[in-house]
């Protein structure tokens, strides 16, 4: 029955065409990790650290703290508990100095090396974005804040206590001319209080004390109730954002996803968007992380009393303002190359040949520095996107056989209304499919890019292989990459990584846990990165 795991993952990834080709040629053998990086000229990249310029974070999936949540209770999680574009918010990628002169600056970085898990080559670009605004000193539009809460039963005792926590930490991120309203859901939609001034902590505190939970979840009720006010209420001259707090499962009145998430993209339109904050014992990922999507938000998850505070607070403070709209990055991609997966966002559309990303909208993500200790959570980094590229046979004899690809980025200025936009190519100094010795980098902040879409794929592939049964091959991918992301750390300590490699040693105990008492024999690790034709 194992064949047909494989057969059946290899398949899944296949998809994406993905371009870390083990037939590629190399220099020197296996490419190497950490300081031993080159740069074009034949000298060692170092990293600048931190370039003070905060980083910017696309709508959607935040972080993934339910895969954390269900490692840290000792258990298996499933495929779709690892979003890749949470993953990489929850990463601070310190780029060069924002200072092309805009509120948005982009990076286009390449990386040639070899992968954590088998060796095998890869071909990178890493496309950065952040901004010379600084969080703490932005001014934004006035807020109309429509907190749509979920009180049925589901989320009675410790869920409730957070919630409750959370939002009196919110108000500290309000301005004074801001207003709040607040709609709780059960069996049936409550408007508690509508458009309260963000000053009048008493009348808001003791709503928010007063919560219990018990009932149903009419879901559908509640979201639609919350639109209902905010559109009520909506001035163009003010932001008007719903925040939904919920385990997503909705058990009364209108269940249906695909009705929710048709309601939270018709408000969109209208300017209302939505941002979703998870919690509870039974948490439907989907729903949550398809509204926030599909909304023009941010989609989080509350696994521990600590996220509270950050989300409620640190990251509030960002999610409010928008830097850029409707951002269009189109892809175009060199003669001696085809492209395969695409990290780190859910706007592609696109082929081996290029396409485009479309991003809603872009918000000033909350941490500046990479190495600065993670005292209250790892959320808002900014991320990164990253196009993962594979050298065709015979490359080197195409016209341009140095031409990698070219990124023609557009985007929205929301305060003062025009298009601004720009071409970056890229350009190997190598033919396609060559790797000098130790791995090329544009900059050391590619490196870090390239480690985390390793301990990204090797928790997509381990979660997988779990999910058919297969522990063996889970554990043979986790632990041929613990190694080598341990190595890395060595030489270039970052306290994201470093935590994601708690995450790795987590995941790996608690399959060992559960195949306590059976013959275990570890297969060679699975290729993850299959060549292309």
């Amino acid at each position: 029955m194992k064949k047909p795991i494989i057969i059946s993952f290899a398949l899944s990834v296949a998809l994406f065409a993905l371009a870390c080709d083990e037939s590629a040629r190399e220099s020197s053998g296996a490419a190497a990790w950490g300081p031993q990086a080159m740069d074009s000229n034949g000298g060692a990249v170092q990293s600048s650290g931190g370039s003070g310029s905060a980083g910017l974070s696309q709508g959607g999936a935040q972080d993934f703290g339910l895969f954390r949540q269900i490692l840290d209770q000792g258990e298996i999680p499933g495929p779709n508990t690892i979003d890749a574009l949470g993953f990489f918010a929850e990463h601070k990628i310190d780029y060069p100095e924002a200072n092309c002169g805009q509120d948005v600056c982009v990076h286009t970085l390449l990386g040639v090396t070899g992968n954590m898990i088998t060796g095998s080559n890869c071909t990178l670009v890493q496309l950065g974005l952040n901004t010379p605004l600084d969080p703490k000193d932005v001014s934004r539009p006035p807020l109309h804040l429509v907190l749509a809460v979920d009180t049925s039963t589901s989320l009675d005792g410790p869920p409730m206590e957070f919630v409750k926590a959370g939002l009196e930490r919110m108000l500290s991120a309000l301005l004074p001319e801001d207003k709040v309203s607040l709609i709780t859901f059960a069996d049936e939609a409550s408007v508690v209080f509508e458009e309260v001034a963000s000053t009048d902590l008493m009348t808001l505190i003791s709503a928010f004390s007063s919560m219990s939970a018990g009932g149903s979840s009419n879901l559908y009720e509640g979201l639609f109730t919350a639109f209902s006010v905010a559109k009520d209420a909506h001035d163009a001259a003010w932001q008007n954002r719903v925040v939904l707090v919920s385990d997503g499962v909705a058990d009364v009145g209108i269940t249906q996803r695909a009705k929710l998430v048709s309601l939270a993209r018709a408000y969109a339109k209208e300017g209302i968007a939505i941002t979703t904050i998870g919690l509870g014992e039974h948490f439907d990922i989907e729903v949550m992380r398809s509204l926030a999507e599909v909304g023009a938000g941010n989609f989080y998850f509350l696994e521990s009393p600590d996220a509270v505070k950050e989300v409620f607070t640190d990251e509030v403070k960002t999610f409010l303002y928008p830097v850029a709209t409707a951002v269009e990055i189109d892809i175009n991609v060199g003669a001696g190359y085809r492209i395969g997966r695409v990290y780190g966002t859910n706007g592609w559309i696109g082929n081996a040949s290029g396409g485009r990303i479309e991003i809603p909208t872009l918000y000033l993500a909350g941490r500046t520095d990479a190495s600065a200790p993670i005292d209250e959570g790892r959320r808002g980094g900014g991320g990164a996107i990253i196009f993962e590229l594979l050298p065709l046979p015979n490359g080197d004899l195409v016209d341009d056989p140095y031409d990698v690809l070219t990124v023609d980025i557009d985007w929205k200025d929301p305060r003062a209304g025009s298009t601004l936009g720009d071409i970056f190519p890229i350009v190997n100094p190598a033919l396609p499919g060559v790797v000098q010795k130790g791995g090329y980098f544009d900059n050391f902040t590619v490196e870090k890019g390239f480690v985390m879409v390793n301990i990204l794929v090797g928790f997509e592939v381990a979660t997988a292989f779990a999910a058919e049964g297969d522990y063996a091959a889970a554990l043979a991918v986790l632990t041929a990459m613990e190694p080598a992301l341990e190595a890395w750390l060595s030489d270039n300590p970052d306290p994201d990584l470093a935590d994601d490699l708690t995450y790795v040693e987590r995941f790996i105990e608690n399959l060992v846990t559960a195949t306590t008492g059976t013959s275990v024999q570890l297969p060679p690790p699975v290729e993850p990165w299959p060549a292309g034709d």
